[in-house]
């Protein structure tokens, strides 16, 4: 095993390492004898109530330090590499892969594919299993790391070796046994391929994966997502109405068996599939807590209860407000709804509302994180948007103000000449954005663990290609 180096990049005042005398430049060493892989063992090793700090000072000086603290209380040191390690990229060549299907002359981040169990953990990024050895299990079962979010697609081995285009893509379920057997939590997600993995074998996929409930907690089924870069790549078609009706009423289907028999539904669709289809999305109690929001899994469900509640602590009145909002065209008509409901109790609110087709990825991407800074202004130019323009955060970048074309916010606003607000996850925010002068003006989307920009088969800037 290669040894990292494990710079201190910052140090929160006021923090325990503040008050060590710790600072940028110095080197975490070892923490009670041990040497540290990664952030796995750093997490786990320093929960102690007492530990013993091995640090080199940047004039080469090595301090030894015991610290006396609560259990779980952090340091306050922030490392020039968050993850402590290397990233993992990713060894297989999926079909459906949407960082193959980028354009080219994007920035360097959009075209890296890691998959990475330690971003599973700390960021909720979904792995395929296929880099990983018996160390790392190993690792996730003595520090019981969890969840961990597991990129299935398919449990027949030969489908998911052909799918994920690597041959030993079939050889993980020795892995997800061991996992099970260690009581781990698990989440687990399939990229839907029309006439591949769906019908009779995604039926297959949910019979077999909820053998592991109830430690494979849900499981995910979104619709694969494809961009008009796709020339010389595997022939895949999006599904249509009907096709997507049909998905979801073998995915209902088992959500009754399985809720009668474990009191979970386990396995779900994304709100995608039901915009497509033209349904209902289901109750707030059919999503088991909302476990899969970061695949577009009840988000949309979510966001409405939000509204709901972020509207009963607030007294209507008669404020005059004038704006417009921009988003995809999957969600356009679910915002409206909720623009709608926020007008029953300020009825001066005034609203146009701009369903964006996506030029730059193709008409097929439809959801409102994979649009770019260039579509917004090519289409919103010289329209009425009245005194703010509303957009939703997943079209930054985690932490800041870029579209994915680079494209920033202010860009933006110069093109328009209006200002921008951006709307954060939550319904509040959206309340927010509408009510107060104030509010989404910072021009950021709340930052994520820290600066990976990637997840399997796709990044963590393009994770929304599932997400309305």
């Amino acid at each position: 095993m290669k040894k990292n180096r494990h710079i201190i990049k910052e140090v929160e005042e006021g923090s325990i390492a503040w008050e060590l005398e710790l600072e940028p430049g110095d080197e975490l060493l070892s923490i009670n004898g041990k040497t540290i892989e990664d952030v796995f063992d750093y997490h786990y090793l320093v929960n102690d109530e007492y530990i013993l700090l091995l640090v080199k000072k940047a004039d080469g000086e090595e301090w030894e330090l015991e610290v006396e603290k609560e259990y779980e209380e952090d340091l306050g040191i922030v490392f020039e590499n968050g993850l402590m390690d290397e990233y993992r990229s990713c060894s297989n060549h999926c079909i459906f892969c949407f960082i193959d299907q980028m354009p080219p002359g994007m920035r360097e981040t959009l075209y890296f594919k890691d998959d990475d169990s330690r971003l599973s953990f700390l960021q909720g990024n979904y792995v395929t299993l296929t880099n990983m050895k018996d160390h790392d299990i190993d690792r996730i079962i003595e520090y019981h790391l969890a969840p961990i979010n597991i990129s299935f697609h398919t449990t027949n081995p030969r489908l998911r070796c052909q799918m994920l285009r690597n041959r030993f893509a079939g050889d993980i379920f020795p892995k997800v046994d061991r996992l099970y057997q260690a009581q781990i939590e698990m989440n687990g997600q399939i990229v839907l391929c029309r006439g591949i993995n769906d019908g009779a074998e995604l039926e297959k996929s949910i019979q077999d994966l909820a053998g592991y409930l109830p430690y494979l907690k849900s499981v995910s089924v979104v619709p694969v997502g494809l961009s008009r870069f796709r020339n010389g790549l595997y022939p895949l078609e999006a599904f249509d109405r009907k096709e997507a009706g049909d998905v979801i009423d073998l995915i209902e289907n088992w959500q009754r068996i399985l809720y009668e028999k474990h009191g979970l539904h386990f396995v779900h669709a994304s709100d995608e599939w039901y915009l497509l289809a033209g349904r209902e999305l289901p109750e707030a109690q059919r999503y088991d807590g909302y476990l899969q929001l970061e695949n577009g899994v009840g988000m949309l469900r979510l966001l409405e209860e939000q509204v709901r509640e972020a509207l009963a602590d607030r007294a209507g009145d008669d404020r005059t407000v004038s704006l417009s909002f921009a988003t995809g065209k999957l969600a356009y008509p679910v915002i409206i709804r909720y623009l709608e409901r926020i007008r029953e109790k300020f009825p001066n609110v005034r609203y146009k509302g701009y369903q964006i087709r996506n030029d730059f990825f193709g008409e097929q991407i439809t959801v409102s994180g994979l649009l770019t800074g260039q579509d917004l202004a090519r289409q919103l130019k010289g329209r009425d948007l009245g005194e703010t323009l509303l957009l939703p955060c997943n079209l930054l970048r985690s932490g800041e103000n870029v579209f994915l074309d680079d494209m920033t916010v202010e860009d933006l606003e110069r093109e328009l000449r209006i200002p921008v607000k951006i709307v954060g996850e939550e319904g509040a925010d959206l309340v927010a954005a509408v009510l107060d002068k104030e509010a989404g003006r910072e021009h950021k989307r709340r930052q994520m663990y820290e600066q990976t920009d990637c997840s399997n088969c796709g990044t963590a800037e393009c994770r929304e290609v599932h997400t309305v």
